[in-house]
């Protein structure tokens, strides 16, 4: 056995899990981990941010962009609510992000004596978007409480959780042994009378439709061995972007699929919450069959399928794939691929500045999204080749996460070029972390589009409420010069075809940059009826 404190023994459990970045601000509750951490530096990488939403952000970027779990930590109370906004998003996400925090002295908690930080009931709180939060009362009780915590992360279906210890608490040592991690449960085989009843379905249908989701970026070839069998086109929504490469002859993307929705008769939705078919699109072909691939089986309660398999995206496409018959449907994808593009094409300003973007980026780039009229049409209008080169906010749509969410990104992933595109709005949500990319040399390159506006709410105001503007409409900085004052590059370009140049110049430098696009208020054309389409007729 070996004498720890507490927070030595949490440093050497995530050092054991392989966690090699944590992201946080040090505070007076966290100074005997903090310690531990500094003591542990040539083995584990402390970036320090601005702002505790940071650190769950960059924590919820390395996690999303890899699969794999990413650590944060922040003070109790205010830091932890600060945070909460990004453990909310890796909740949407299925992100597996750890935050680490304290509380106040052991003897104090539950009374209400108004102590540093104090909240009322902490642990509850976190509960209440996370996949569990768990206290550790004595050092001796690290490896069981991190055990729970990683089973959590690393579930079939993962997520955010938490765990706090005590001010006090952090400090204490006691020998004990630390276990090594145990491997994570493997789910079940496929149920073969499942498998046999969704090949039947899939041998009857003349028209399926397979939607990915963020449960298959791991299942790329075995979900395209499945529609190549089946001759039938793949559809992605946010999440599921990049899971299968989007130029491939049997991808379509959401407005080319929305077409080919009309006449549809089987749904195959693999590792999706099917939000795009039943909640974006709202309106189902008459006779629609479904069959879901899934690890959550409240997934089947939720939204009941005729065949739901309860297993992993790439094993249940596998399992499925031989059971059904070899096709040929002869369906015309490429004529539903070019009037989609047509369409697409028609949102401006917006679609010149992606396929700019889209132009220079590497195919194994990572693009960031935000909310804002360019994000909103990324969904559709550009194209990702590689699992998890899309990192979106998934349904918690938090605005201003996405410059936050691209530093931890680009950590993770240091030799890939990462670029976010941000509306002005959402961007000054994390402006202060230009100083954190700067100190830490993270070479995220970040596209600002200034309109001065919350684009989406100022448009809604002017159609929908008789142009009674409320909030809408902003004061900003100087982009370029803040940056600069920052120490980051920046540039102002003002027509697409000047951006490639710029933008393949500071993606090579690796440092951090920053480029600015004005526009004039409520000149982008609306990426709404795209995403939420209504039927013809």
């Amino acid at each position: 056995m070996q004498t720890y404190t507490t927070g030595e023994a949490l440093v050497r459990a995530l050092i054991d899990r392989g966690i090699d970045t944590i992201f946080g601000i040090p505070g007076a509750h966290m100074y005997e981990f903090n310690d531990a951490l500094a003591r542990a530096s040539n083995r584990i990488r402390f970036i320090h941010t601005r702002h505790e939403q940071g650190a769950g952000y960059m924590a919820y970027g390395y996690a999303k962009s890899t699969g794999r779990p990413a650590a944060f930590t922040v003070v109790p109370g205010p830091g932890v609510l600060n945070a909460g906004a990004a453990l909310c998003t890796a909740y949407a996400g299925n992100a597996p992000v750890l935050c680490i925090t304290g509380n106040i002295f052991a003897d104090l908690i539950g009374q209400g004596r108004g102590q540093l930080h104090e909240l009322p009931d902490q642990l509850a709180t976190l509960r209440s978007f996370t996949r569990g939060a768990w206290r550790i009362d004595h050092p001796a009780q690290v490896p069981a409480r991190v055990e729970d915590a990683f089973r959590a992360l690393l579930a079939p279906r993962p997520g955010p959780v938490a765990l706090e210890a005590p001010w006090d608490v952090f400090g204490q040592s006691a020998a004990f042994d630390m276990p090594a991690p145990a491997a994570p449960p493997a789910l079940p085989a496929p149920d073969p009378a499942t498998l046999e009843q969704a090949a039947a379905l899939a041998a009857q249908a003349k028209r399926p439709l397979i939607m990915v989701g963020g449960g298959a970026q791991d299942a790329g070839p075995e979900v395209l061995a499945l529609a190549r069998r089946l001759d039938a086109p793949i559809t992605a929504h946010r999440s599921g972007k990049g899971a299968v490469a989007e130029d491939d002859p049997h991808f379509l993307d959401a407005v080319a699929a929305w077409e080919y929705w009309q006449e549809c008769d089987l749904l195959i939705g693999i590792g999706s919450r099917l939000e795009l078919q039943f909640m974006r699109w709202s309106w189902q072909p008459e006779g629609l069959k479904t069959i879901r691939i899934d690890t959550d089986p409240t997934e089947f309660v939720r939204l009941p399928a005729d065949a739901g398999l309860y297993a992993d995206a790439a094993a249940g496409a596998a399992a499925l794939m031989p059971l059904v018959p070899q096709a040929a449907r002869g369906a015309d994808l490429a004529g539903f691929r070019a009037r989609a593009r047509a369409a697409i094409e028609t949102v401006q300003p917006q679609m010149a500045w992606l396929d700019a973007i889209r132009a220079v980026l590497p195919r194994d780039g990572i693009y960031v999204d935000e909310i804002s009229q360019m994000g909103f049409t990324a969904r559709f209008g550009l194209p990702v080749y590689t699992p998890r080169g899309y990192i979106s906010s998934a349904y918690q749509e938090n605005l201003g996460f996405g410059f936050m969410t691209a530093l931890g990104v680009k950590v993770a992933h240091p030799d890939r070029a990462v670029v976010q595109v941000s509306g002005d709005g959402g961007f000054m949500f994390g402006v202060q972390e230009m100083a954190t990319a700067v100190q830490h040399g993270i070479g995220v390159v970040t596209i600002v589009f200034d309109n001065a506006s919350y684009g989406n709410v100022r448009r809604d105001q002017v159609e929908r409420y008789g142009g009674r503007l409320l909030g809408a409409e902003l004061q900003n900085p100087d982009f370029v010069a803040l940056a600069q004052s920052f120490g980051m590059a920046a540039e102002r370009v003002e027509r697409p075809e000047a951006l490639g140049p710029v933008l393949s110049a500071m993606l090579a430098s690796g440092a951090p940059g920053l480029i600015v696009v004005p526009l004039a208020r409520g000149q982008e054309a609306s990426p709404w009826p795209f995403v939420m389409p209504r039927r013809p007729g």
